[in-house]
């Protein structure tokens, strides 16, 4: 009997007043504003002659809170649009796709333009992005990482683009660059289910949008993190040429596919020549070790600079080695980087950090990234631009408005402890006041960040 109590006497009725939920939506939205994202949107989606009733702008940033929300779909608007008495008001679904489909490739330029200069004033109100980590210490003082990699989105019916992948699954292929200093997703591009992993105009194009939406100043000491897919002649030929500019160094650091001149190289190594790994907390790392291949391969056509590295490990239970790999019993895994000195294991366990670029990826897959609204590329393309901007919302507010395990936690916990709380809604004193339950354990954390948000300077 007691199992059941708490239910006795519970009735549940409509007619319910001054009671809304979603309150921390309304950070998001705040901070929105207060950055002057959502001016410089409306700004940038403005129409000559054209005065709709519900600015461009401001849809897209709704949207954009939508998605960071938790929304899948277009018609999740609803649950900001119904709560007119704290968001004002909200365009509708109908909208919203009106608003979409106005987005072209003219549009996604000038919202990248905008993003660009709003980051470049969020960056100088953090004080700069916070430093990248590796292996328990500083990657570089000034260092922003930029990490480069593609993701399957599965599709559950016929749209535009969606295709075969390469992992026998259907849907599309999109590449993404993501901020490891911040967690910021800085530039997205929807392709084909079928469009290659190696693809490198692909990766040009969208290496050259990540580096844009870097404010210039912090331009000057980036490394391009990524798996071999990325490692190709194209690539590291124009990664090459960006480091050759005066005033920026571009480091790189890339996987690189073992072939037959690499296990050739990797069976004349000296015993001598392999170092123990390191770990991610910065200790050595049992059975695994790594040695430099560079000067025991040929790479004619390849940048001057680039080195070759190797690691070896006992593999796990399980794992799939090659026929070279089963004769020693080690697995093997090779990257290059053009960065000219610096110990071996610190290089390596550096390079290993681009593991983190999955979870960006699983974090975007869960703020809209998972599902695609459309039929229409064209559509779907906007949507993932909105995405983008909502893993950005995100980002900031864990930079300026939380601190402690709320400051890292991925979308699905800020959503249960944040974003989706409940509150009073109390007018008094010519103001609306949100009353959070002194009860609710995060309470303090909310209006915290609120007041950190009101804080943000006007962005005129």
């Amino acid at each position: 009997m007691q199992l059941t109590a708490w239910s006795r006497g519970l009735r549940v009725t409509a007619g319910g007043s001054g009671v809304v939920s979603h309150v921390g939506a309304a950070l998001l939205r705040l901070l929105a504003d207060r950055a002057g994202l959502t001016g410089a949107l409306s700004a940038g989606l403005a129409r000559a002659g054209r005065w709709p009733v519900h600015d461009r702008g401001r849809v897209l940033v709704d949207l954009a809170v939508m998605i960071a929300d938790g929304g899948e779909a277009i018609a999740d608007i609803d649950v900001l649009r119904h709560q007119r008495e704290v968001f004002g008001s909200v365009a509708s679904d109908t909208t919203v796709w009106r608003a979409l489909d106005e987005i072209g490739a003219v549009q996604l330029r000038r919202i990248a333009k905008a993003r660009a200069k709003v980051r470049a004033r969020m960056w100088q109100l953090f004080g700069g992005p916070p430093t990248a980590r590796a292996a328990g210490r500083d990657i570089g003082a000034g260092v922003v990482v930029l990490d480069v990699d593609s993701t399957i989105v599965i599709a559950h019916s016929d749209k535009e683009g969606a295709a075969a992948t390469y992992k026998h699954t259907y849907g599309f292929h999109p590449i993404l660059v993501t901020c490891d200093n911040t967690g910021e997703l800085l530039a997205l591009k929807l392709r084909p289910g079928n469009a290659g992993a190696n693809t490198a105009a692909d990766h040009l194009d969208v290496l050259a949008q990540a580096i844009a939406q870097v404010p210039a100043p912090h331009r000057r000491q980036l490394l391009i993190r990524g798996d071999s897919a990325a490692a190709t002649h194209a690539v590291l030929d124009w990664l090459h040429e960006q480091d050759s500019k005066r005033g920026r160094r571009v480091e790189y650091s890339l996987g690189w596919s073992i072939g037959e001149a690499e296990r050739t190289a990797i069976t004349a190594l000296p015993t001598q020549a392999w170092s123990p790994a390191i770990d991610a907390d910065g200790g050595v790392r049992e059975g695994a070790a790594v040695a430099e291949l560079t000067g025991l391969l040929p790479l004619p056509g390849w940048p001057a600079g680039m080195r070759v590295i190797v690691r070896r490990e006992r593999p796990h239970p399980g794992a799939q080695l090659t026929q070279f790999e089963h004769r020693d019993g080690w697995r093997y895994t090779a990257f290059v980087t053009n960065t000219p000195t610096g110990a071996l294991q610190w290089l390596e366990a550096r390079h290993r950090a681009h593991a983190r670029v999955e979870d960006r990826i699983r974090c975007a897959k869960d703020t809209g990234l998972r599902r695609l609204p459309s039929r229409e590329f064209a559509i779907n393309a906007a949507w993932c631009t909105a995405a983008a901007i909502a893993v950005d919302l995100i980002a900031w507010l864990q930079l300026i408005g939380l601190d402690s395990d709320l400051a890292k936690a991925e979308p699905k916990r800020l959503r249960y402890r944040i974003l989706h709380t409940a509150a009073r809604l109390v007018h008094g004193q010519r103001r609306r006041w949100l009353r959070i339950p002194t009860t609710w354990p995060w309470a303090e954390q909310i209006t915290t960040a609120f007041n950190q948000i009101t804080a943000i300077p006007d962005p005129g």
